[in-house]
């Protein structure tokens, strides 16, 4: 309880500041959160799909993303051929973590692997296999998931010929055991993830505003190295370059999704956009917020474009009443685009899962060029305790302007048997440039 409280005051006193822990107390917290993981999730995951022994292997440098996230910190890459296994016994609940390595990996698994008796790496595997006579074993391949595809075709090889007599027919995929592994968020890891997000809005904040912006010398690739730079300096990592780019009163303006924004200077009158996400605790996060450079005499960003936002924080409420325990992507998908239709809203949905990647493992929500819906991934269902960046844009009408603009949202947030909640909250105004005196943020 003493580290608990003592963990919980160090990551506030660090998200009041936006900035991160020191490496290690953040290593002793993702070695905690792993040692949960593998001792309280994953026994009952496996039993859930029916799995009593998972194999997982990589090679240094060609880590498997399911195997990368049971590393220790300590690790930041396998060690020659490391090879996990995991052995749930249904009928006695016998659970076993081990590693066919030279070394423990970490304290949550120990190594399993007796040199003198097995020289041979895979001889040591196929032992362990015979002994334990498990009736289905899942090894990490998948069509629709890159995620739990990771198993590469060498190992493969290996692995199958060195299969005991009688296995080979065992084998079967463990895509939904690695996709349930990679999309459950725990309890502890809910304690840190809203200060994930509310350090991302800060950094946001900061970064939209006259102290970094100054109109007609500051460009968006200014913003972007700027906002890279902070996430940096404040101690995190980013899991993508940021981007910045710029809607406004300009008939030539072209909006496609499959071009990067071109470097502008960026002016008064300006609608400003923001894509970012850090990567903390193993966990990550995902914003997309906005903010309009106020024009000489201007007070208050335009009528016109609060209309415009205020349609896409509806669009937010319409996909997110959609969230279902069990319910597909494609069904939350089709759904909300109905709703949204229905209320004259120009709606593009984009939604993804999110934890311990930025794109993560579980039911995609649309995607920009997929909006009929999308194989595979759209198709798994939607479970409690699971978290998603709700990506989207709405698109509206600026008469002033003559044509549309595009409100492209990104907010974090938390689905479980109490329903849907933002994880700190979401934009509901677009920040003015410069700020009213004294205002920090919305």
């Amino acid at each position: 309880m003493k580290k608990l409280l003592l963990s919980l005051l160090l990551i506030a006193a660090g998200a009041a500041q936006a900035q991160a822990l020191p490496v290690r107390d953040q290593a002793r917290i993702v070695n905690e959160i792993l040692a949960e993981r593998l001792d309280l999730l994953l026994p009952a995951l496996m039993k859930k799909n029916d799995i009593d022994m998972w194999v997982l292997i990589s090679r240094e440098y060609n880590e498997d993303p399911v195997l990368k996230t049971m590393l220790p910190a300590e690790w930041l890459n396998a060690r020659r051929r490391t090879i996990l296994v995991f052995y749930h016994n249904p009928k006695t609940s016998k659970y076993e973590k081990l590693a066919i390595a030279r070394y423990d990996v970490g304290a949550a698994i120990k190594g399993a692997w007796d040199m003198r008796r097995f020289p041979d790496q895979w001889d040591a595997l196929a032992d362990v296999i015979k002994t334990r006579m498990p009736t289905r074993i899942g090894i990490n391949t998948s069509a629709a998931y890159g995620h739990a595809d990771g198993m590469d075709q060498t190992d493969y090889a290996e692995f199958m010929r060195t299969l005991p007599s009688g296995y080979k027919n065992k084998v079967v995929s463990a895509e939904k055991l690695a996709v349930m592994w990679l999309e459950a968020r725990t309890d502890r890891e809910m304690q840190f993830y809203p200060q994930l997000v509310n350090a991302t809005h800060k950094i946001i904040a900061n970064g939209f505003s006259e102290q970094v912006i100054t109109p007609g010398v500051t460009t968006t690739e200014d913003l972007e190295w700027w906002f890279r730079q902070k996430i940096r300096d404040s101690g995190y990592d980013t899991w993508f370059h940021p981007t910045v780019s710029v809607q406004r009163n300009d008939p030539a303006e072209v909006k496609n999704f499959a071009v990067r924004p071109k470097r502008n200077i960026i002016i008064p009158g300006d609608l400003l956009h923001v894509d970012i996400g850090i990567s903390y605790l193993r966990l990550n996060t995902d914003v997309q917020q906005h903010a309009y450079v106020l024009k000489p005499g201007e007070k208050d960003v335009p009528a016109s474009l609060k209309a415009a936002f205020a349609n896409g924080n509806r669009l937010q409420d319409i996909l997110t009443s959609h969230f279902k325990q069990g319910r597909s992507g494609n069904q939350i998908l089709a759904a909300a685009l109905a709703q949204a239709k229905a209320e004259g809203i120009g709606a593009t949905i984009y939604t993804h899962p999110l934890g311990l990647h930025g794109h993560a493992a579980g039911p995609a929500i649309g995607m920009w060029d997929m909006q009929g819906g999308v194989p595979g991934s759209g198709e798994f269902p939607m479970h409690y305790k699971t978290a998603y960046s709700i990506e989207l844009n709405a698109e509206s009408t600026v008469p002033e302007w003559g044509k549309t603009v595009r409100m492209m949202l990104e907010e974090d947030g938390y689905f479980d048997e109490s329903g849907f909640r933002y994880l700190d909250g979401r934009q509901k105004q677009i920040y003015p440039i410069p700020r009213p005196t004294g205002q920090i943020g919305f």
